[in-house]
């Protein structure tokens, strides 16, 4: 049975000397795998008047253990954000009440970004339908096989984290 990605790739092979159909079908596989979990991801959120945006940073605090906090250049940084645009997104969840700003009483400079209990309520109840689109998908493979993809997915990481280090 061919897909999308079959087709893409037939046209193509037709089109351009020296294209690489192999490393097409993976990564135009892997990009649209991608978008295949965003949108139903981003819906289930939505049903929770949450957002993606939203849903990552709570993640990002709720990850990094109690007390479930950290600076906003932390989060920016983790979330590949400049500072600015991680200071408006904390804006506007301090508003909607999941996170809270607190100045270090030693040193009034440092703010440290903690989540609060409606927050970790938020979190808590989007997960679960978070993890079960990507289970939709990756149930189609058998035990064996999504180990295999997982160790040859790692291969792949590692040698693109390589290069952003570079």
């Amino acid at each position: 049975m061919k897909d999308s990605v079959d087709r893409h790739i037939e046209y193509w092979r037709h089109e351009l000397a020296g294209y690489d159909a192999l490393a097409e079908a993976i990564a135009g596989r892997i990009q649209l795998l991608a978008r295949h979990m965003e949108k139903p991801k981003k819906d289930s959120l939505a049903e929770h008047g949450v957002q993606l945006w939203e849903f990552q940073t709570l993640k990002n605090l709720r990850r990094r253990g109690q007390p479930y906090e950290a600076t906003p250049g932390e989060l920016a940084t983790a979330l590949g954000m400049s500072p600015a645009a991680m200071t408006k997104r904390l804006d506007a969840l301090e508003r909607s009440g999941y996170v809270v700003r607190e100045h270090d009483t030693q040193d009034r400079r440092k703010v440290t970004v903690r989540l609060t209990v409606a927050g970790m309520r938020t979190w808590a109840r989007t997960v679960d339908d978070q993890g079960l689109v990507e289970r939709r998908l990756v149930g189609a493979l058998t035990l064996t096989e999504q180990d295999q993809l997982a160790d040859l997915l790692r291969k792949m990481m590692l040698v693109a984290e390589q290069n952003d280090r570079t």
